[in-house]
């Protein structure tokens, strides 16, 4: 076997080996894609909806009010103690 046998072979083993390499490579990044697309559907039901975000905006209005009722509450016994 001369040498110019022996690269051809290393050379063509190399190339073998990048292709199953660069192969992997394409089924992941597939399969990758794949994922994100589920993903994206998942995600866009887990979003609030127009019915449910009404509902929510009223308790947090009833919310609010109560902690700036609280406030007020507090702002004027501070007033009243500063005046003293």
């Amino acid at each position: 076997m001369d040498w110019q046998n022996v690269i051809n072979f290393g050379i063509g083993l190399v190339f073998a080996v990048g292709g199953w390499f660069c192969r992997q490579l394409w089924d992941s990044v597939k399969e990758l894609k794949k994922e994100i697309a589920d993903l994206k559907l998942h995600v866009s039901d887990a979003y609030v909806k127009k019915s449910e975000m009404e509902t929510l905006k009223t308790e947090m209005d009833k919310r609010f009010d109560r902690v700036e009722m609280l406030l007020d509450r507090l702002f004027d016994k501070l007033e009243s103690k500063a005046d003293k």
